[in-house]
């Protein structure tokens, strides 16, 4: 098939292209940044320089490209570090997730493309209830004040791209990990900087980055319309992932918090996904998609990435 991929030089992407590639389909990515170009095209892409905001730029590429499916993974986080103030981290992310999906939509319209997979999150669930969720409960009605654009820019995503075109689907990814995908993380736990706070109850969902990109690769080829957590097995509340990470990251324990302390310190959002954020469930990929995870939990591939990690070269 023709596949059309935004943000294609970002972390799924360096991995979904050369998949695309491998199982024999025709793609066009496209990236903002012009020293990207030669990646692309090495991974055996076409490759775009595309300002997913340029309404009509994004006209002109999918027309140009008449894919049968867009893939939107458009982000802007290069350098993120804070989450004290989320609209203003993801400021740009929130244009593209709703301004670029618009954009996008438009031009699936213009060249009969029948199918389009976007990028969204798994963090959109309600904070209460079960510690696990499936694609079919409520979404946060209310979120954080920190992240109120955030989340309505997800969840406009997640609304819009499945009513718009025939075949809608979203991909609520878990925590990304894996080389090239989350070195911040790896960094703040072994300086440190990232503590246990209120005790450790948020349920997180992770997955590694190779492990998402076939997920996506999946997504591209067949199931229904719809919403899937693109998730591990194994859901796990904070103040047992964390120590975990440390311990195979060979790094010292984390320091603990209390809440007001972290609240203090690290802002009301970053307390909330320490202490009541909620995991997610991935059977409906599996069963839908024909997809399971590599790494089938954060246990087996935190060892695999902090093991890489350990032995890269220093730049």
């Amino acid at each position: 098939m023709r596949v059309f991929v935004t943000g294609a030089s970002g972390a799924i992407g360096r991995h979904l292209v050369p998949g695309l590639v491998a199982a024999g389909h025709e793609v066009t990515a496209t990236t903002r940044t012009p020293g990207k170009v030669g990646q692309l095209r090495a991974a055996g892409a076409k490759p775009v320089v595309l300002d997913g905001l340029d309404h009509d730029a994004v006209l002109a590429a999918v027309a140009d490209a008449r894919p049968e499916v867009i893939v939107h993974q458009m982000t802007a986080l290069a350098g993120l570090r804070s989450l004290r103030r989320v609209d203003r981290v993801f400021a740009a992310t929130n244009e593209l997730r709703t301004r670029g999906t618009d954009n996008l939509l438009a031009a699936a319209a213009r060249a009969d493309t029948r199918r389009v997979v976007a990028q969204s999150h798994n963090f959109v669930y309600e904070r209460s209830g079960g510690p696990v969720k499936t694609e079919d409960d409520p979404l946060d009605a209310r979120p954080i004040t920190a992240a109120t654009r955030t989340v309505t820019a997800m969840k406009y995503l997640d609304r819009t791209v499945p009513s718009t075109v025939p075949e809608g689907v979203v991909l609520r990814y878990g925590t990304f990990y894996g080389p090239g995908a989350s070195e911040q993380l790896l960094d703040g736990v072994r300086k440190r900087h990232l503590p246990v706070i209120g005790g450790g109850t948020g349920i997180w969902s992770f997955i590694e980055i190779s492990d998402a990109a076939a997920a996506t690769l999946a997504a591209v080829e067949r199931g229904a319309p719809g919403a899937y957590n693109v998730v591990d097995d194994e859901p796990a509340p904070v103040a047992q992932w964390l120590p975990y990470l440390a311990e195979v990251a060979g790094a010292k324990p984390p320091r603990h918090l209390p809440a007001w302390l972290g609240q203090l310190l690290a802002g009301e959002f970053v307390v909330a996904q320490m202490t009541a954020v909620r995991g997610a469930s991935n059977e409906k990929a599996r069963r839908e998609l024909g997809w399971e995870p590599r790494y089938a939990n954060w246990r087996e591939g935190f060892r695999a990435w902090a093991g890489s990690a350990s032995r890269a070269p220093a730049r």
